[in-house]
């Protein structure tokens, strides 16, 4: 596809970047209401772990990472559409443990993604394993400082995961 093809259909490299990243994303937001609030935390951490790890995501999201944080019309777009919509699906997850009795009702839903997609990004920039192992003692760490005492002890000693990794 030459230059001219390009701009045909995308009016400027950043138009081009935001639909990209919006497609490639898209499939690795939503978490499902399985009734379990490890499991839906869980899948807040797997997700994007896939995603950098097994699909095209990856490779685009590392080639584009420095201009999303330097380049507003790159940055911007990306932060509004798809950190926005997985801010989303986290929050919902928390209230729902916190309905469920699982999380305080002081466990803050904007720190969640934070303290549970952060250490994903941090290993893809500056290395490290992204595997089950760590998705599951990121997420207990997080139950021990936000579930209630009996989802912390459990998570303490937890050495459960999912097995769809």
């Amino acid at each position: 596809m030459g230059k001219s093809t390009l701009y045909r259909r995308w009016p400027s490299k950043e138009a081009l970047s935001e639909e990209l990243l919006e497609r490639l994303a898209g499939p690795h937001i939503a978490i499902a209401d399985v009734g379990n609030t490890r499991d839906e935390l869980l899948a807040a951490v797997v997700q994007p772990m896939r995603a950098v790890t097994h699909t095209p995501f990856g490779a685009v999201i590392r080639a584009l990472l420095s201009q999303i944080a330097v380049n507003p019309k790159i940055g911007d777009p990306f932060r509004k559409g798809v950190v926005e919509a997985r801010r989303t699906e986290i929050s919902r997850a928390v209230e729902r443990g916190i309905v469920r009795g699982d999380l305080k009702s002081t466990a803050d839903p904007g720190l969640a993604i934070d303290l549970l997609v952060g250490p994903v990004y941090f290993r893809v920039m500056f290395g490290g394993e992204l595997d089950l192992e760590f998705a599951s003692r990121v997420v207990d760490a997080y139950l021990v400082a936000f579930g209630t005492a009996s989802v912390a002890s459990r998570a303490a000693r937890s050495g459960s995961a999912i097995a769809t990794w």
